[in-house]
């Protein structure tokens, strides 16, 4: 079984040790993207953890980016939704998430979603389309039909954001200047350039995904956790407790 463990790039930690509240650890995982086969064994690290270190609180922050690009979100939703049955875990909305909504409202988004990797997700729930030729809104019909009930309801429940202590859970990012009570969904769930280039402290301490990198990347006012799970195979882990952050 795999261990946690330091895995940390461009690491320029904060000056001031954001904290977690006595007594509680959090194991962060950002966009799965289909990748079961992914998860699953990092669901393991936790569990291995958890029962090695007995913490007093465990938190699971999932977010967002489960579907799309990889091969499997089915599977991929499937796990999930059966790891919430726990009771200590928090699942955040990603940008494939939210446009997956808006594409089951207009159908006319269908191709752009199809470029963002809609077609595996298709697949993954036994769908095999003529892309080219059938009706957009029967193929959406169809995928509804053939997604559990407990996925749409998975997908209806999903949060923009979470707190805990020092600590700012949210998919891609914040908008400089901006309080974070007063956060724009757009910006929560699509914002690169301008929060990636920011050094302003934002009130909080952001932990994200959406925008890859080669390993978790830790810098004085956020820490990225996305590696592009899809395109690398490597899904990050990252384990929090006080002022301790550890990746693997």
């Amino acid at each position: 079984m795999v261990s946690l463990a330091v895995s940390l790039a461009r690491s320029r930690p904060p000056i001031h040790k954001p904290q977690l509240p006595d007594g509680v650890r959090i194991y962060a995982i950002s966009d799965i993207h289909g990748c079961s086969h992914l998860l699953q064994p990092m669901l393991g690290v936790i569990d291995a953890d958890v029962t090695r270190s007995r913490p007093a609180h465990a938190i699971e922050v999932f977010m967002g980016d489960y579907i799309d690009r990889g091969p499997n979100t089915r599977s991929t939703l499937d796990i999930l939704v059966e790891r919430s049955r726990r009771g200590n875990a928090v699942f955040l909305k990603g940008n494939h998430e939210a446009f997956l909504v808006k594409v089951f409202e207009d159908p006319s988004l269908f191709e752009d979603w199809i470029r963002l990797g809609g077609a595996q997700t298709l697949m993954s729930y036994g769908l095999a389309p003529d892309l080219t030729r059938d009706d957009p809104a029967s193929i959406l019909r169809d995928l509804i039909r053939a997604m559990p009930g407990e996925h749409l309801e998975f997908l209806d429940d999903l949060r923009l954001s979470y707190t805990c202590g020092d600590f700012f859970f949210v998919h891609a990012g914040v908008r400089p200047g901006v309080p974070l009570a007063e956060q724009r969904e757009h910006d929560l769930l699509w914002i690169r350039e301008e929060f990636l280039r920011s050094e302003e402290q934002f009130g909080k301490y952001i932990v994200h995904g959406h925008t890859p990198v080669r390993a978790a990347e830790v810098l004085a006012n956020r820490v990225n956790i996305d590696t592009g799970a899809y395109a690398t195979g490597n899904l990050t882990l990252m384990s929090i407790q006080g002022s301790r952050m550890l990746a693997v």
